[in-house]
């Protein structure tokens, strides 16, 4: 039950609009039941037989990764963007609360960058070193420029985003003011002295 692509050959019409229908599907289930949902309701979701979704993803971690990884990799891309952003703690704080608010509408974004949940962001993995590396630099630029705390290091900020996503996700679910990652900016400035 092998990956279509481990052959190289490109994927027949019909076979493409099936994947295409089963990457949305999983985003879905991802989006509103985080990491926990399996195969077999993603393929009932699809309106497929869950051989179609083996036959696209051999593993459930290549399927959720190929959802998701695409959306953290867009999280460091902009980081990286912002690098040399003129005002460096606009910059750092605009990208906090991005990616607070694009990850807290979807469970499996806060379960993968809470934990890494086994897969491509485990801590050591390149991607978990670049979105932590594009952090950094975020952080140092905007600390250097006065606008963020100087004693908060890049793991600091990591567990601030965690933290900051859950309890989004538990003010969103109480119908509460969607609010928490101005909170933690808040929190992060330098104070006037």
């Amino acid at each position: 039950m092998g990956d279509d692509h481990s052959t190289g050959r490109p994927l027949r019409a019909d076979a493409r609009r099936n994947r295409e229908r089963v990457l949305q599907i999983a985003q879905e289930a991802l989006a509103s039941d985080g990491l926990t949902i399996s195969f077999d309701d993603i393929a009932r979701r699809a309106g497929f037989g869950v051989g179609t979704v083996y036959r696209h993803f051999p593993t459930k971690e290549a399927l959720f990764e190929a959802v998701l990884l695409g959306r953290i990799e867009r999280f460091v891309a902009d980081a990286r963007a912002l690098g040399t952003a003129e005002d460096p703690g606009k910059a750092f704080f605009g990208w906090f609360a991005q990616v607070v608010e694009l990850a807290s509408a979807n469970q499996a974004l806060c379960d993968m960058l809470d934990s890494g949940s086994g897969m491509a962001l485990r801590p050591g993995s390149t991607l978990a070193d670049d979105f932590a590396g594009a952090l950094g630099r975020l952080l140092t630029r905007a600390q250097q420029a006065g606008a963020v705390r100087p004693d908060l290091v890049t793991e600091d900020v990591q567990d601030l985003l965690r933290g900051c996503l859950a309890a989004e996700r538990r003010a969103r679910a109480r119908g509460g003011a969607v609010r928490l990652a101005e909170v933690i900016c808040d929190g992060m400035r330098v104070r006037p002295g």
